[in-house]
């Protein structure tokens, strides 16, 4: 395997993690620590190493477990997931840049490929090879439908469903599909292929279903999974606000980042994103229109009441 080229840290504008534990001042308080947390990982993550929890307590002058739990309200994720999150987006970049798997997997820190390929599910929803510059190599099938709420679209890899549309005509969800995924290997419309999923999606819309449960290939940040993971947690009928989600993930002051996990949502009713409304109950943006948003929570109400009467 080629050597990877070793860059002068001078030249890259980065500071080496020793530099950075240096150059840091003692904490002040618990955002402080926060802070000194946030740059030593960043500083380790840029040098391709890894780091413990020990490791950043010490750095930080704080115990470990006091440290994640301060870590974890203050930026929604963990020490190791915040780590991971800088990690991806280095293996992203350099598979974007044109690096073979190989080159990006040891320039990230993963150690060795077999690392990446175990977690490609958990952390880019696709293999390495299929993500490379923006989904070469994914092969894509498609098929629309008509629902209540417009024509339907739906998307899946041979993993699972990947994206979800609801729009006027097929031609703009195909658009948009072909947008979202402008690298990958194949996109074909398949109507059979897809009857099983299309079929559970109408159900949903029909009522017949109180969700919608089938495999799922999405790509997702750790923040972006867990805001998606509440989403599905809110029952049936009911809203939460994006401030109600962020205090539930224990970072109150995260709801605009939360505002951002929906509007990225690929799977649109299986992470049912229209239960996230605005602090004055407004129902805000929602990116397939807000008359499909308000007559999605009048169809999940009206199924909650005949649930009751039941």
């Amino acid at each position: 395997m080629a050597r990877l080229k070793e860059t002068p840290l001078a030249a890259t504008g980065r500071t080496s993690p020793e530099k950075a534990a240096a150059a840091k001042p003692a904490a002040e308080g618990p955002l402080d620590a926060i802070e000194r947390a946030c740059r030593f990982i960043e500083a380790r993550v840029a040098e391709g190493e890894r780091f413990t929890l020990a490791e950043l307590g010490a750095h930080c002058g704080v115990s470990p477990w006091h440290l994640q739990r301060q870590f974890r309200r203050a930026m929604g994720v963990s020490p190791h997931d915040y780590g991971d999150q800088h990690r991806l987006a280095r293996f992203r970049d350099e598979l974007q840049q044109g690096e073979g798997v190989a080159a990006a997997t040891y320039g990230a820190g993963y150690g060795s490929s077999s690392r990446v390929y175990e977690r490609a599910d958990g952390l880019i929803g696709m293999t390495p090879a299929t993500y490379a510059k923006g989904g070469k190599g994914a092969e894509i099938a498609y098929g629309t439908a008509a629902s209540p709420l417009g024509r339907l679209l739906a998307a899946a890899t041979p993993r699972g469903i990947c994206f979800v549309g609801l729009g006027d005509s097929d031609a703009m969800l195909e658009r948009e599909l072909r947008h979202n995924f402008h690298a990958a290997e194949s996109i074909r419309r398949d109507d059979g292929e897809l009857g099983r999923a299309l079929d559970a999606l109408l159900a949903y819309l029909a009522g017949k279903e109180p969700h919608v449960a089938l495999p799922l290939d999405i790509r997702a940040t750790a923040f972006q999974r867990r805001v998606w993971q509440e989403l599905q947690r809110i029952p049936l009928g009911e809203t939460r606000s994006y401030g109600e989600i962020a205090r539930s993930l224990g970072n109150a002051g995260a709801s605009s980042a939360v505002g951002r996990a929906c509007a990225t949502n690929p799977i649109p009713l299986i992470v049912p994103c229209h239960r996230a409304r605005g602090q004055n109950g407004a129902l805000t943006g929602y990116r397939w229109g807000i008359k499909r948003k308000a007559a999605l929570l009048e169809r999940e109400s009206e199924m909650e009441v005949r649930k009751k009467l039941l």
